[in-house]
C-alpha cells in the first residue's frame, strides 16, 4: 500500500471507531504526524530496554517511535480496540502487539512481564476518565518505568491530564498546532 492510501484506510478505520465507540477514541481525528514525531523526540533510542506504548489506535505514533530509531522487537503496543490492534499486528512486523485494557496493565502485560520500561507512550484519552481513574492509571505506569525513563502523555486540554505521583513532575515538552485539535505533550518523571 501507499502512504496515501495507509492514510485514507486508517481514517476510515478511525472514523468507524469514533462512530461505534466515541468514549474509546476521545478525538475528532487521528494523531497527526507532528503530534507523533513530538511524541517520538521524547524516547531515547539509546536508552536500553522496551518502549510501551498504550492506545496506539492507527498507529501513527508507532511508525514515529521505529522512525526515531526504536527496533520493532523493543516496542510492545497495548490497543483496546480489536480492530486496531489487528492492523497494526499487520503493518509493523515485529512489534508486540497486545489486544487489551491498558488501565489494567498487569494483567494485559502477564505476569511474565518482568523488565522496567525504558519509555511509555500513552495514547490514551485519559481527560474521558474520571480524575481518581487517571491518577491510579498514571500511577500504575510510573510504578513500571526504568530509573529515569519518561512517561509520554498527550491530551487536548491546557493542563496535565493528572498532577504527577509523589517524587515525579510533568512538564509540558510541546504544544502541537498541525493536530486537530491541537495537542499537549506532556512527560512525567521520577525527580
Amino acid at each position: 500500500m501507499t502512504a496515501r492510501t495507509d492514510t485514507l484506510t486508517d481514517n476510515l478505520r478511525f472514523l468507524r471507531a469514533l462512530i461505534a465507540r466515541p468514549k474509546n477514541i476521545g478525538a475528532v481525528a487521528p494523531s497527526s504526524r507532528a503530534l507523533a514525531r513530538a511524541i517520538a523526540r521524547q524516547i531515547d533510542p539509546a536508552r536500553p530496554g522496551p518502549i510501551l506504548e498504550l492506545g496506539p489506535g492507527t498507529g501513527v505514533i508507532t511508525a514515529a517511535i521505529l522512525d526515531r530509531g526504536v527496533a520493532p522487537e523493543r516496542v510492545t503496543v497495548i490497543e483496546y480496540d480489536p480492530d486496531f490492534a489487528a492492523a497494526i499486528a499487520a503493518r509493523f512486523h515485529g512489534v508486540h502487539v497486545i489486544q487489551g485494557d491498558a488501565f489494567d496493565l498487569n494483567r494485559t502485560l502477564g505476569a511474565g512481564h518482568t523488565e522496567p520500561f525504558a519509555g511509555i507512550v500513552s495514547g490514551i484519552p485519559l481527560l474521558n476518565f474520571p480524575v481518581p481513574r487517571r491518577q491510579v492509571y498514571v500511577q500504575s505506569l510510573t510504578d513500571h518505568l526504568a530509573p529515569g525513563a519518561a512517561l509520554i502523555q498527550f491530551s487536548y486540554g491546557m493542563h496535565a491530564p493528572v498532577a504527577p505521583p509523589p517524587d515525579h513532575n510533568v512538564v509540558c515538552a510541546a504544544l502541537v498546532w498541525a493536530n486537530l485539535p491541537p495537542a499537549r505533550v506532556w512527560v512525567y518523571r521520577r525527580i
